[in-house]
């Protein structure tokens, strides 16, 4: 992460910061709009991306018309991405949000990207495995393991392995994604993929009966934000990831629960001044750490 270029690194680290906002802002939105049932997160999930995939449509169209050439060639990879990053990765993610607070989603979320940076080998074969790595990953585990710790043992509830299934979905997205960006332009997959993710949550949420309470009234700057923070957030981290290593970016994603958490306190009053939080927070960034010393020992 320290070769790669400064402006990369704020810019990563600036979409952490519009990705962790996000977590206690549609938590807001659910209260907002009067969402309760599953039918209603994936109406509201769908309003969003639909929304946000046809404003980076119709950016791309306007700036570089000639980016959708190569679009049929690779169409089916850029669904595909839009199945795991916007269709899976999301159900789980909204589903998850209302079982666990929104401080702890963020930080489950992570293991997916330390297990990418620990395991990359499989996906990626210049990446070779190392004891350094496996270390990390372990390491990084324990981390998730103290933070599901309470006075009765080990929890897992089910919003748990929800937001774990969303994480492992942002992993093969960024994955296949990667592929893509080989011919197609970062805006226009992503454009493409986002459009195509929220016209399937929105025709399922409705055909499940979903309901949204929108209102002209300060609420709606909810909706306003998290659609130009999803925008903005999805075109800068797919922009770096096509030029960065996956491997590094991953490891700058472990910044997005602390801006999860910072949010979740100043929007919803959650209480993060924990010790198992303190305790998950050092073992993870542990395992990131021996990660990362390894990566880079491993590329000279």
């Amino acid at each position: 992460m320290f070769a790669m270029k400064h402006k990369t690194v704020w810019l990563a680290l600036l979409t952490m910061l519009l990705w962790g906002s996000l977590f206690p802002m549609v938590k807001l939105g659910f209260a907002a709009y009067d969402v309760t049932s599953t039918a209603d997160i994936l109406l509201f999930a769908g309003i969003r991306f639909v929304i946000g995939g046809a404003v980076i449509c119709l950016f791309a169209v306007f700036t570089d018309k000639g980016s959708y050439r190569p679009v049929p060639r690779s169409l089916f990879p850029i669904l595909l991405s839009g199945l795991f990053a916007i269709i899976l990765h999301y159900s789980f993610t909204y589903l998850g949000l209302q079982l666990t607070a929104s401080s702890k989603t963020a930080l489950i979320k992570q293991l997916g990207a330390l297990l990418y940076v620990c395991f990359s080998f499989l996906f990626i074969k210049e990446d070779r495995p190392t004891p350094q790595k496996i270390a990390g990953a372990l390491v990084g585990f324990l981390g998730i393991i103290a933070l599901n710790i309470t006075k009765d043992g080990l929890s897992f509830a089910l919003g748990d392995l929800l937001i774990l299934g969303a994480s492992f979905c942002t992993v093969f997205s960024n994955v296949i994604s990667k592929r893509v960006f080989r011919t197609v332009q970062p805006i226009t997959a992503t454009g493409i993929s986002q459009l195509f993710g929220g016209l399937v949550l929105l025709a399922v949420g409705a055909a499940m009966g979903g309901h949204v309470r929108f209102a002209l009234d300060r609420s709606l700057w909810i909706m306003v934000y998290i659609c130009i923070a999803s925008v903005v957030s999805y075109c800068l981290w797919f922009g770096i990831v096509k030029n960065g290593e996956l491997s590094k970016l991953f490891i700058i994603k472990f910044a997005e629960p602390v801006f999860a958490c910072v949010f979740g306190a100043l929007l919803l009053g959650e209480n993060i001044w924990r010790l198992q939080y303190l305790l998950a927070f050092l073992l993870i960034s542990g395992g990131i750490l021996i990660s990362h010393i390894s990566t880079k020992k491993a590329r000279g």
